[in-house]
């Protein structure tokens, strides 16, 4: 199963994820202590221990892109359960830990693996695919991670590039300010790609594993603001509009594109995993980030969304028009000074421990 969204920038440029990826930093950051409690509250390493053979524990952070914020990640939740083993007194020598790194398989793994911290306490590997799917064999993963992942989608919904569908999309690249229709498609392929995570993720966990995620929310409102998360996108569409009454894109072009991005409503996400009955939730959370920016930096958030879907754009249009899209982008962002200020936003991360209940024969 391989997913049609797009991979962040690679490489190390100025334009690259490894270079432009603040926010999602911040959602790591922001975090940190909660992950921590939860694997102190919930990892029991007597469960791993068995006399006179090396312990193994096997992580997985599922959409890690480039790094270098899974290296934050994944040496906090290795430090962390470490620290399980030996205030418990349960290991004589501490455990070894595989940690694997999954991403679309059009990810940078080269840049990945060139940026693996030297003094990492992990042997690490790279798993490319969709984590829509199965990624590892059955109770396999003691730990699975994933931050800022699961708000894009497997794939753009097909109703709203139908030209016969009342959800059809024309003349706007996402479902902010479009009609009922089209939020309605987007909201269904999200519920549908969370499921498939949920369930592939149930059967790879051992029983009694963790499932650590980051997921970015929209705050339960009406998002009528220029504090709207998807306001971006639409400000991303006019400049298209702009570009097609200039020649440089068609209309049929924009038309048939629109951003594989569902930042869900609270609620939606709850009711999903609460839905779900392979996993008991342990805890849920509402993170409400720091701002990026000490002062807002047009040019800094500019690159902070060009990271994250140049790829998408280029696939699309071809390489030849993202300079002059992004750079239509901030003459807008302008009008718009809101959407730079992260604590203004409609928007937050929710933080989510879920455990993986005892599998029955006739659970796969």
């Amino acid at each position: 199963m391989e997913d049609e969204s797009y991979a962040m920038k690679g490489g190390d440029g100025p334009h690259s994820y490894a270079l432009n990826s603040t926010f999602q930093r911040n959602t790591i950051e922001a975090s940190k202590k909660l992950i921590q409690e939860a694997i102190a509250e919930n990892f029991n390493p007597r469960g791993y221990a068995e006399p006179s053979r090396p312990i193994s524990i096997r992580v997985a952070d599922l959409g890690c892109s480039t790094g270098p914020n899974t290296f934050l990640a994944m040496q906090t939740i290795v430090d962390a359960i470490e620290l399980q083993f030996q205030s418990k007194g349960v290991a004589v020598q501490n455990p070894e830990f595989q940690v694997f790194l999954n991403d679309q398989v059009s990810n940078d793994f080269n840049t990945l693996f060139k940026n693996l911290p030297p003094n990492r306490k992990y042997f690490a590997a790279g798993v490319p695919g969709s984590f829509r799917g199965r990624l590892f064999p059955r109770e396999t993963l003691h730990l699975v991670h994933s931050s800022s992942a699961l708000n894009w989608l497997s794939k753009v919904p097909a109703d709203i590039t139908d030209i016969a569908s009342s959800a059809w999309n024309k003349g706007r690249i996402h479902h902010t300010n479009a009609p009922k229709e089209v939020a309605h498609a987007y909201e269904t392929q999200y519920k549908m790609d969370l499921e498939n995570f949920l369930h592939a993720r149930a059967q790879e966990l051992v029983d009694n594993g963790l499932m650590l995620l980051e997921i970015p929310v929209a705050s339960d409102v009406v998002l009528d603001s220029d504090a709207d998360p998807g306001k971006v996108f639409e400000l991303i569409g006019s400049c298209l509009v702009d570009m097609i009454k200039g020649g440089l894109v068609g209309e049929e072009e924009v038309d048939s594109f629109n951003f594989p991005l569902f930042y869900a409503p609270l609620r939606l996400v709850k009711e999903t995993l609460e839905r779900n009955g392979c996993f008991s939730i342990e805890r849920m959370e509402v993170l409400h980030l720091k701002s990026i920016f000490t002062t807002p930096s047009v040019q800094i958030y500019i690159s902070l969304y060009r990271a994250m879907l140049e790829g998408l754009i280029e696939k699309h249009f071809g390489e030849g028009i993202v300079d002059e899209l992004f750079n239509r982008l901030a003459e807008k962002v302008k009008e718009f000074p809101d959407i730079m200020n992260t604590e203004k936003l409609k928007l937050a991360v929710l933080f989510v421990l879920l455990k993986s209940k005892p599998k029955s024969n006739d659970s796969y």
